[in-house]
C-alpha cells in the first residue's frame, strides 16, 4: 500500500468535526462518569451515596433544626435515610418553572439539577459539609428508583424519581405529625457494581458523625436477612468522648481528655475550632481532623496549625520550666506527639477542598485561627495542671531517646544492606519484571506454602517471600525494636520503600501489589492481623494507595466422579450440595411428580424461611414459640419493644407509634419532676433542655421482607408453619429405588436434599496453603485470571485505629468482650 492509499479515509471512519462534540444533559454526566462524583462504582461508591444523604441531615443538625437521623438497610438492597429537620422545600420554584414552562417544585430542582441546593445561601446554612449542590442529585442519578417523602406542615409530600428524572409528580400522600425528610433509594445495578452495604463500615461513619455532633441521635437498622442488631449513636461529650473511645483500649497518661474550643474571625466569616486530646502510653500518633464533619484524611491547614501550636507551646513550657535542662537529646514535634490521640474539628463558612472527595483543607486563614485557639487553650491547661504537663514532657523525652536509638538502628540496617551485594533478603524469590506497576509480591506463611508458591507462580511478575512463624506485634513496640526484628527487616528490605517518617518513600516501592497469603486457620488469621498492623502503623501509605491485598484461597475442594471443583464459601457450598441433591431424585406431592422448577421453588422458599428464622432467633426466641405468638387475626409479632426490664410484642406500625408516644410522654413527665426537684438557682440550661431517648425496639421483619416471603411461599404452595411443624399427611415424598420416603416438613426436605447431595462426593477442606499442590495453588489463588483477592483500604482511619488497638494492644478486657460478643458467629474454629 502506498502512502497516498494509507491516507485515504475508510468509508466507515467518522470525521472529527463539530458534530463529534457531545453535550451531556441533566444528570447524564453523573451516570457516564460516576467515579468523578462518588469515587468509584464499587463498595466505596455505594457507601458514598449513603453519606451524601446523611451529610445533608447533619447539615440540618448543624443549623440547629435536626436532632434524630435514622438509617435503614432494607432487604431489597434499598436504603432509607430520615431526619426530623425542616424538610426540603416543596413549594413552586419560580426560576425553573419559568425556564421549563411547567410547575417545578423546589424538591424536584434539588434532586434533578446539579449545583442546586441551599448551601450557597449562607443565611440558610452558616456552615455545611455539602458545598457544591451535587451530592443528593448524584444519588438520584445513580439510583434506579428514588422516593422522597417530605413531612411538612402536617402533610406527607411524596415524589418519585428513576435514574434522574421524576417519574411521579409531587403529591400529598397523607397527613402526619412528623417533620423532616425521608429519602429511600435503590442503587442502579446498571452503573453500580456493588449493591450490598457493609454494615460495619456504615456504622463506623455514623458513630463518627455522632461524636462530631454532640446530642444528635443517629440510629442504624439492618433489616436484611442476615442483619445486625439495631445500633444507636448519641454522645453528649462530643470530641472528648471521641478521644476516650479511641483510647478506651489503652493505658492513658491522665484520665480526662483535654478539650477546648473557640471562634475567631477568618477571611470569609467566623471560624470555629474544637480540639480534644489525650496522651496514652503507646508509641503511635493518632490525629484525626474534620472540616464541617467531613474527614480530611490528608490533613490540611487546620492540622498544620494544630501541630505548630502544640510544638511551640511545649517548647516554651520546657524552656521556661527547665524540665529537660540535663537532657542530652533535644525534643522535637514528633516526640511530643508520640502516644497522642487527638481530634480536631473546624467549622468554616467557605472551606476550600481538593475536589469533591474533600481530602485536604486549603484555607490559609484556618491555620492561624487553630494556632491561636490551641496555643491559648493548651497554655492555660498546662499552667493549671503542672503534674500532667510534667508527665507529658517526660514521655516526650523518652520518645526523643527512642528516636535516636531507632535512627542508629536504621543507619546500621542501611549500612548492613549496602554491604550486601543482593540488597534483598535471602528468603525472597524475586521476579524477572522490573516495572513495579507490573510486579506483585506474595508474603506466604511458612516454607511449605512458600515452596508450593515458588513452584506454581509465574516467575515473570510474581515474587515470593516466605515468613517463618509470627512477626513482631508492632502495636506494643517502638521503632528501634521493630527494626531489629528479622522478619520485619526482610519485609522492609524486599519492598524497598524504607520505613519510618523520614525514610519511607512510596516511589521506591518495588511491587505495586503486596499479597498476604496465609492459611485459613487461627494461626493464619493471627499472622495476617500482625502484618496488617505492621503496614497500618509503619507504612500506612501502602494501605491508603491500595497496594495491599489479601488472597482468598478456596475453602473446599469437591470431587465427584473424578471431576474436581473448588468452592469459595459456606453459602456456595450449600448451594452446590442442594443442586447435586436435586439432580437425580424425584419428589411427589399428592401423587404428582414435581418438576425441577417446582422443586427449586420449594428450596427457595425454605432458604428464605431459614433467613427469616435466623433473624428471629437472634433475639433468643425459638421459631416454634414465635409462631405460637400469632394474634386472633393471624398476624405474627412485628416488633419487640424493651422498656426497662419489660418486653412487649407489637403487631403493627400503629401500635409502635402509640408506644413511642407513650414512652416520650413518660420521659417528659420524669424530666419535669426532676427539674422541679432542683432549686431554681441550680438549674442549668443543659438541665432544662428535654431530649427524647429513642424507644428500644427490634423489628422482626418489614413489609418488603414479609411480602417477598409470602410470594415465595405462595409460589411453592406451602406455609410458614410447614417449615418445622409436621402435618398428618406428608408435605412431599421422595422417590428413591422404587421406594417412597415421606417428608413432613420443609426443614426435613432441605436436610434430606443436602444429605443426598453429599453422597458420592469427596469434600476436602483446605486449612493450609501447603496442602495444595503447586498447580492447584496457581489455579485457585495465584492466577490473575481466576483468583479472588480482597483489596485492603483505609476508608475509616479512626475505626481502624480503634480496632487494631483493641485486637493487638496491651489491654485484655476489651479483647475478651469482643470475643464474647462475636463467639456465636465463629465457624470452623480450630482448637
Amino acid at each position: 500500500m502506498t502512502s497516498t492509499d494509507s491516507q485515504k479515509k475508510s468509508p466507515k471512519q467518522k470525521t472529527y468535526d463539530a458534530g463529534s462534540i457531545t453535550v451531556l444533559q441533566g444528570l447524564q454526566a453523573v451516570r457516564e462518569r460516576p467515579g468523578m462524583y462518588v469515587g468509584d462504582t464499587g463498595v466505596n461508591g455505594l457507601h458514598q451515596l449513603i453519606y451524601e444523604v446523611v451529610d445533608n441531615c447533619i447539615d440540618e443538625a448543624m443549623a440547629g433544626h435536626c436532632r434524630t437521623i435514622d438509617v435503614i438497610l432494607h432487604d431489597d438492597k434499598s436504603i432509607s435515610i430520615e431526619d426530623d429537620g425542616r424538610g426540603i422545600p416543596v413549594g413552586r420554584h419560580e426560576g425553573e418553572s419559568k425556564r421549563q414552562g411547567r410547575e417545578v417544585s423546589a424538591v424536584e430542582v434539588v434532586m434533578t439539577i446539579l449545583h442546586a441546593g441551599g448551601k450557597f445561601d449562607k443565611s440558610t446554612y452558616k456552615v455545611s459539609g455539602g458545598l457544591h449542590g451535587v451530592g443528593i442529585s448524584c444519588v438520584n442519578a445513580l439510583s434506579k428508583k428514588l422516593v422522597v417523602q417530605v413531612y411538612k406542615e402536617g402533610k406527607i409530600h411524596e415524589i418519585e424519581f428513576s435514574r434522574g428524572p421524576a417519574v411521579k409528580p409531587l403529591t400529598v400522600a397523607g397527613e402526619t405529625h412528623k417533620r423532616g425528610t425521608k429519602v429511600t433509594f435503590w442503587p442502579d445495578e446498571e452503573v453500580m457494581k456493588a449493591l450490598d452495604v457493609d454494615y460495619e463500615t456504615c456504622a463506623k461513619r455514623l458513630r463518627e458523625l455522632a461524636f462530631l455532633n454532640p446530642g444528635v441521635q443517629i440510629t442504624l437498622r439492618d433489616e436484611r436477612a442476615d442483619g445486625h442488631d439495631d445500633a444507636e449513636f448519641c454522645y453528649s461529650g462530643g470530641l472528648a468522648s471521641f478521644v476516650s473511645y479511641l483510647n478506651e483500649n489503652k493505658a492513658v497518661v491522665f484520665e480526662q481528655p483535654i478539650f477546648f474550643k473557640g471562634t475567631r474571625e477568618g477571611d470569609e466569616g467566623p471560624i470555629e475550632a474544637e480540639i480534644a486530646m489525650q496522651w496514652n502510653d503507646g508509641f503511635n500518633e493518632s490525629i484525626f481532623s474534620y472540616v464541617n464533619n467531613i474527614a480530611t484524611r490528608q490533613g490540611g491547614t487546620h492540622l498544620t496549625g494544630f501541630s505548630t501550636a502544640l510544638t511551640r507551646v511545649f517548647n516554651s513550657y520546657i524552656k521556661e520550666r527547665g524540665t529537660l535542662k540535663n537532657a542530652k537529646t533535644s525534643v522535637c514535634g514528633d516526640d511530643m506527639r508520640e502516644g497522642l490521640t487527638a481530634v480536631i474539628s473546624v467549622k468554616v463558612a467557605n472551606p476550600q477542598f481538593e475536589g469533591q472527595t474533600k481530602q485536604r483543607l486549603g484555607n490559609s486563614d484556618v491555620s492561624s485561627v487553630v494556632q491561636q485557639i490551641v496555643g491559648e487553650g493548651l497554655t492555660v491547661f498546662l499552667d493549671e495542671h503542672p503534674h500532667i504537663a510534667k508527665a507529658i514532657a517526660e514521655k516526650a523525652m523518652l520518645a526523643a531517646q527512642a528516636r535516636e536509638a531507632a535512627k542508629r538502628a536504621r543507619e546500621l540496617t542501611l549500612r548492613k544492606t549496602a554491604l550486601d551485594h543482593g540488597r534483598l533478603p535471602g528468603k525472597l524469590t524475586d521476579c524477572q519484571e522490573r516495572n513495579p506497576a507490573k510486579c506483585e509480591i506474595c508474603i506466604v506463611e511458612g516454607d511449605s506454602a512458600g515452596g508450593s508458591a515458588k513452584t506454581g507462580r509465574d516467575r515473570k511478575f510474581q515474587a515470593i517471600l516466605p515468613i517463618r512463624g509470627k512477626i513482631l506485634n508492632v502495636e506494643k513496640a517502638r521503632q528501634d525494636k521493630v527494626l531489629k526484628n528479622e522478619q520485619v527487616g526482610n519485609i522492609v528490605a524486599a519492598l524497598g520503600c524504607g520505613i519510618g517518617r523520614d525514610s519511607f518513600s512510596l516511589e521506591k516501592l518495588r511491587y505495586h501489589k503486596i499479597i498476604i497469603m496465609t492459611d485459613a486457620d487461627v494461626d493464619g488469621s493471627h499472622i495476617r492481623t500482625l502484618l496488617l498492623t505492621f503496614f497500618f502503623r509503619h507504612m500506612p501509605a501502602l494501605l491508603e494507595e491500595g497496594h495491599v491485598y489479601i488472597a482468598q484461597p478456596p475453602l473446599f475442594k469437591v470431587t465427584r466422579k473424578k471431576v474436581s471443583s473448588y468452592i469459595n464459601s459456606e453459602r456456595e457450598m450449600d448451594d452446590y450440595l442442594l443442586e447435586l441433591g436435586m439432580s437425580d431424585i424425584e419428589l411427589m406431592r399428592e401423587g404428582d411428580i414435581l418438576s425441577v422448577d417446582q422443586v427449586k421453588d420449594l428450596n427457595c422458599a425454605t432458604l428464605e424461611i431459614e433467613s427469616f428464622i435466623s433473624r428471629i432467633e437472634k433475639k433468643g426466641l425459638p421459631f416454634r414459640e414465635y409462631i405460637a405468638l400469632k394474634n386472633e387475626q393471624g398476624d405474627l409479632p412485628r416488633f419487640l419493644v424493651t422498656i426497662g426490664n419489660e418486653e412487649k410484642f407489637l403487631f403493627s406500625e400503629d401500635e409502635l407509634a402509640d408506644c413511642k408516644q407513650q414512652y416520650e410522654e413518660e420521659q417528659r413527665r420524669v424530666h419535669e419532676e426532676t427539674l422541679c426537684s432542683i432549686p431554681e438557682e441550680e438549674r442549668t440550661e443543659e438541665s432544662k433542655e428535654f431530649r427524647v431517648k429513642a424507644l428500644p425496639f427490634f423489628e422482626f421483619f418489614d413489609d418488603v421482607i414479609w411480602t417477598s416471603l409470602q410470594e415465595r411461599l405462595e409460589k411453592a404452595g406451602c406455609t410458614l408453619e410447614q417449615y418445622a411443624i409436621a402435618q398428618e399427611s406428608p408435605l412431599v415424598s421422595m422417590v428413591e429405588d422404587d421406594r417412597k420416603i415421606p417428608l413432613h416438613t420443609l426443614r426435613e426436605l432441605i436436610e434430606t436434599l443436602r444429605a443426598h447431595g453429599r453422597k458420592g462426593i469427596e469434600i476436602q477442606r483446605y486449612k493450609g496453603l501447603g496442602e495444595m499442590n503447586p498447580d492447584q495453588l496457581w489455579e485457585t489463588t495465584m492466577d490473575p485470571e481466576r483468583r479472588t483477592m480482597v483489596k485492603v483500604s483505609l476508608e475509616d482511619a479512626a475505626a481502624a485505629e480503634h480496632m487494631f488497638t483493641m485486637l493487638m494492644g496491651d489491654e485484655v478486657p476489651p479483647r475478651r468482650a469482643f470475643i464474647e460478643k462475636h463467639a456465636l458467629a465463629v465457624k470452623n474454629l480450630d482448637v
